[in-house]
């Protein structure tokens, strides 16, 4: 049996009957409720400042209380690691995986104590185990729950609204869960059950993950623009030098980037509806849409969003660049040498309504192909597109790329 939640008289009690502090009606956890911290780092006092905010009383647990104590504010109780750990119920582990042995001796202490796991690790899978199931296993009588772990001590500090609010939590016991669930709210945060203990290794590994969904993409704009940039170079200078002996490298890095970065632009969008393509005549081909897509497919439909994205960062640098050409120094010269032969020449109007028209259409159609992308970027952002309704969100994805 898990754990079993008992209340009477308004007490909350954990799994093994020791009392954890009061309940307001409703299930909440009332505020002025004692939380134990071991640890005087800066994420136990960022923690702290966080829980006193939130209106929990705190108690500090250090090695050197005297001189830890000066880093916390004067209402929080700092004293030594036994001190703290017997006045709290809930008790946070501000503490590295290699320092928990020096808790063993406060084992008889812990025994039925809620012991929040907030460490990480200095790379993925560094041990055969989490560091929370390692916990566990030391103190088997206490109730192991993971989590804060991807929060930072500057965004504990900061307002909800300005950090990444999302905290991930598991436990093997219930109630336990559920206390930290509900006090993670109570702080401003979004808790995210995370089920049982065994998904602690996930957790621990979150915050060591570079943009995983973003490696897929960004390998494939850079492919993209190591190809084009070549092939721009070899048909703008390489080949006018090999023929004509015509030095052009000073075109490399604005001109032949110019030309790189529209076609990279153009490429990935591309991409991002070519996946869709793809899922729609498997589905049709087998007959129905309740086949599995292959592997490559699947990854390919789940990156599309960073697909349009890249897109969408090239096209803006195309619009940079092309802003930029008549700043160029050699964009003078060209100018000044055309009027010079036209005055040689003896050519009064050199009007061309044909490449007028077309530059002009040029630069209409370019202006508002990347405004639409900028708007389609825009219903990207997690805070827009939830605001949106799934009707809305797929109009403006569908019918919107489709004219840009």
């Amino acid at each position: 049996m898990d754990s079993i939640c008992m209340s009477a008289g308004g007490s909350t009690y954990l799994p093994n009957g020791v009392k954890m502090g009061l309940r307001e009606p409703g299930g909440r956890l009332a505020a002025g409720g004692t939380v134990g911290i071991v640890g005087s780092g800066d994420f136990a006092k960022s923690l702290t400042l966080r829980l006193l905010r939130s209106g929990f009383g705190v108690v500090v647990g250090s090695r050197h209380p005297k001189r830890a104590a000066e880093a916390f504010p004067h209402v929080v109780d700092v004293t030594h690691h036994e001190d703290a750990v017997e006045k709290a119920g809930l008790v946070f582990l501000a503490i590295r995986r290699e320092h928990y042995s020096s808790l063993w001796g406060l084992k008889h202490l812990l025994v039925g104590k809620v012991l929040v796991d907030v460490s990480n690790n200095r790379r993925r899978d560094q041990y055969p185990e989490s560091n929370a199931e390692y916990l566990a296993s030391l103190f088997p009588e206490s109730f192991v729950v993971k989590g804060f772990n991807v929060i930072s001590a500057w965004a504990m500090q900061s307002a909800p609204r300005d950090t990444c609010s999302l905290v991930y939590i598991c436990s093997n016991s219930l109630v336990a869960r559920q206390q930290v669930l509900e006090l993670s709210r109570q702080m401003g945060f979004t808790p995210v059950d995370m089920g049982a203990l065994s998904s602690a290794r996930d957790i621990e590994n979150m915050p060591l993950r570079l943009f995983p969904a973003w490696r897929g993409p960004v390998l494939a704009a850079v492919a993209l623009s190591i190809f084009f940039f070549a092939y721009a170079f070899v048909r703008d200078v390489l080949h006018p030098y090999l023929k004509s002996g015509l030095s052009l490298f000073y075109k490399l890095p604005v001109e032949v980037v110019n030309h790189t970065v529209p076609c990279v632009a153009i490429t990935l969008l591309a991409l991002v509806y070519l996946a869709g393509q793809l899922a729609a005549a498997h589905q049709l081909g087998y007959g129905t849409k309740y086949r599995r897509f292959p592997a490559w497919l699947e990854e390919w439909l789940a990156c599309r969003k960073q697909l349009g994205l890249l897109s969408f960062f090239f096209g803006g640098v195309h619009t940079l660049y092309s802003l930029c050409l008549p700043m160029r120094k050699s964009d003078r010269y060209l100018q000044m040498n055309m009027a010079y032969q036209q005055v040689h020449a003896n050519i009064e109007d050199s009007w061309n309504e044909e490449e007028v028209w077309r530059v002009e259409m040029y630069l209409s159609f370019g202006i508002m192909s990347l405004g639409l992308l900028s708007l389609l970027a825009v219903t990207s952002i997690p805070s827009v597109s939830s605001a949106l309704n799934w009707r809305e969100f797929s109009f403006i994805q569908r019918v919107w790329t489709g004219i840009s």
